[in-house]
């Protein structure tokens, strides 16, 4: 299994968007990391959704239900690609991008090293921690 962090913009797109649709395509990247980063996601992996630009931190838990076809936004630009997610679960609190950049076993999280990337790999034990900040009371 593989973990991964997404970002969206909570007005455009928020967690509450995404658990009142219940399963969303994942689409719009056109940026070729990004892209290649949702070729790479399987069904089962696990996804960190994030709230980028107001208040941002990561919101919920999310899961990789179909994996990479084309972009149905794209129709005329095969080189772009989608998946398919559904929301697992919310975060008991967010874990803001302060209490990441703070946190020292975050110090080289993605988020931080690649901070525009709107898709990214995260390493298990990031996830895990990030995770476990959000959960605690």
């Amino acid at each position: 299994m593989n973990y991964w962090l997404v970002k969206s913009e909570p007005d455009k797109y928020g967690w509450s968007h995404f658990t009142a649709q219940g399963r969303a395509v994942w689409d719009g990247v056109r940026n070729y990391q990004a892209r290649n980063n949702l070729v790479a996601m399987q069904v089962g992996d696990q996804v960190l959704f994030y709230h980028s630009v107001t208040n941002p931190g990561v919101v919920g838990l999310a899961t990789v239900v179909r994996e990479a076809y084309p972009d149905p936004t794209a129709p005329d630009d095969p080189r772009w690609r989608v998946v398919e997610l559904e929301p697992v679960m919310p975060l008991t609190r967010p874990v803001s991008l302060a209490q990441i950049k703070a946190e020292p076993m975050l110090g080289n999280i993605a988020l931080i090293k690649q901070s525009r990337l709107s898709v990214m790999p995260i390493r298990p034990d990031e996830f895990e921690l990030i995770v476990k900040l959000g959960m605690s009371v």
